[in-house]
């Protein structure tokens, strides 16, 4: 088949970049990746990156699509992209960054900013959310870039998020997809637009709306490929760029959930749980429904931060034997986890894990610490591994049940994606606490197919989403629950699980005002 009928996603990740071909039947031609270190820490809790380091494996990826794997670039038809959420860039009036990225695993806090005053401070003293809005005030990135660098606020231009930057180098642009709006930004997430000059977020911070891009929606041009970016990337230049979202929302999207009752799990750096919906709810007060990858569409998500991260934490602090041997015969270690638990039967023999690794606003509270109760002598480190994989799942759950509780629609199946969804032992294991047939997309790589997909409906080879889904998604497998398993997985989670935060919080605030941590 001739023509321009490939699709081209490129899909910056935590911790690598993949330039992905697609075909119009949502299958991979080629793939090139380019991994890189998530982040340098000057400082405990801070989390940067050079920009360059993203543009550069960018280029180098697309420039291996065309050398090593072969790819006809004359029949790319058009560019899609979808990043990391929450990682911003300061850059001046020629385009230059003014500092490193400050990436979404970022922990640094600004302290001692003014309370927000007039009508609003009083409405949110009312309504009793004076600590949560200076939570999100000490947050935000902008905050502590204006306190602690003023001279860097100072000359910027557009403050702009991953997307909204890769965009400008690829396009000449300052603009971005409504899709990407994700993170500690005067954003509208009910209107999917920037908000109206007396919304409080102006108020909450310091930003002006000169510096921020202009937004489309997903599946419109946001423009074309220019000249530089051109001969650096080996894409063909006027090639349109068209808008996808930000890497969850473009997962959801590539494992073919638009609609409520289909719960999309994302087992990424992030562990996440989402389902997308036309009303905009919110599964946790206050904490927003972010934009979909289909215009005018919401995804309710509940995360648990650094979920599957304590994956690669495991590996780095007791999968020594599991590396070594991976590397002796090119295997993935990951995989050889999953070997080291087949015999460890559910339930852990009674370790049970809550994996709050990285506090949160609500639901944990910023307070909040990981746990691992039920320590016996007979436990061992599969066990640690295999409770790692039941607490994300117990977790999710409780935000399965969130979410049904604020959209009154049951959650009837489960669609997984990221790096979990390899684990043969993570499926069913999902399948057994949640009581759900969990399936697996034919693509690991749903991020990208969800970017692929939005570039197939703004190029007009399908009218509209619902159609591009049916031809470009579909499931390779499915898991279906173990009742016996379930039932025992039920019980930990609702005598257990369900009562461990509740009852360990209070152990939480103490170890926070003796220890100072977090703060």
């Amino acid at each position: 088949m001739s023509g321009k009928n490939l699709l081209l996603a490129i899909d910056n990740g935590t911790q690598s970049l993949k330039a992905l071909v697609f075909d119009l039947k949502g299958d991979l031609i080629a793939i090139e990746k380019i991994v890189f270190s998530p982040y340098f820490s000057e400082q405990p809790g801070w989390a940067e990156q050079h920009p360059d380091v993203f543009w550069q494996a960018l280029c180098q990826a697309c420039q291996r699509l065309w050398t090593k794997q072969g790819v006809d670039k004359s029949r790319i038809a058009g560019v899609a992209l979808t990043t990391q959420r929450a990682s911003v860039v300061n850059v001046d009036k020629n385009g230059k960054p003014l500092r490193p990225v400050m990436t979404w695993l970022d922990q640094r806090k600004t302290y001692g900013l003014p309370p927000i005053g007039g009508v609003w401070g009083l409405i949110f003293k009312i309504a009793g959310l004076t600590s949560t809005i200076n939570y999100l005030q000490a947050e935000a990135e902008a905050s502590w870039i204006r306190t602690y660098q003023p001279e860097v606020w100072e000359k910027t231009h557009k403050y702009l998020l991953m997307s909204g930057y890769l965009t400008y180098l690829l396009t000449g642009e300052y603009i971005d997809s409504i899709g990407c709006q994700v993170g500690y930004i005067p954003f509208d997430y009910k209107r999917q637009a920037w908000c109206k000059w007396w919304d409080w977020k102006w108020q909450l911070l310091p930003i002006d709306s000169e510096v921020l891009p202009k937004l489309i929606p997903p599946g419109q041009t946001l423009g074309k490929i220019s000249t530089v970016a051109a001969k650096h990337t080996g894409i063909p230049a006027g090639l349109p760029l068209i808008a996808a979202a930000a890497d969850k929302a473009c997962e959801v999207l590539g494992s073919g959930s638009l609609k409520p009752d289909i719960g999309c799990l994302s087992y990424g750096t992030s562990a996440t749980i989402n389902v997308t919906h036309k009303k905009y709810l919110e599964a946790i007060t206050l904490l927003p429904a972010f934009p979909s990858a289909v215009p005018h569409y919401y995804n309710l998500e509940v995360t648990v931060f650094r979920g599957y991260w304590m994956v690669s934490w495991f590996k780095e602090e007791f999968g020594h034997p599991e590396i070594e041997l991976a590397a002796r015969h090119g295997q993935e270690v990951e995989a050889l986890f999953d070997t080291l638990i087949d015999k460890i039967p559910p339930g852990s023999m009674g370790l049970v894990l809550q994996p709050f690794w990285s506090p949160g606003l609500k639901s944990p509270g910023p307070e909040a610490k990981g746990a691992i109760i039920g320590f016996g002598d007979v436990h061992t480190r599969a066990h640690l591994y295999r409770s790692i994989l039941e607490g994300l799942a117990f977790a999710l759950r409780e935000g399965k049940e969130q979410t049904e509780k604020k959209t009154g629609i049951p959650i009837t199946q489960l669609r997984v994606s990221g790096g979990g969804s390899q684990s043969r032992h993570a499926m069913q294991i999902t399948a057994d606490i949640f009581n759900l047939p969990t399936a697996k997309p034919h693509l690991y790589e749903t991020s990208g197919l969800g970017a692929a997909i939005d570039l197939a409906v703004g190029l007009g080879f399908y009218n509209d989403f619902d159609t591009a889904v049916k031809n470009m998604t579909r499931i390779s497998e499915v898991f279906e629950p173990d009742k016996n398993n379930h039932q025992m997985y039920d019980q930990l989670y609702q005598d257990v699980y369900k009562k461990m935060y509740k009852r360990l919080m209070p152990l939480y605030q103490r170890i926070r005002e003796i220890t100072g941590y977090p703060k």
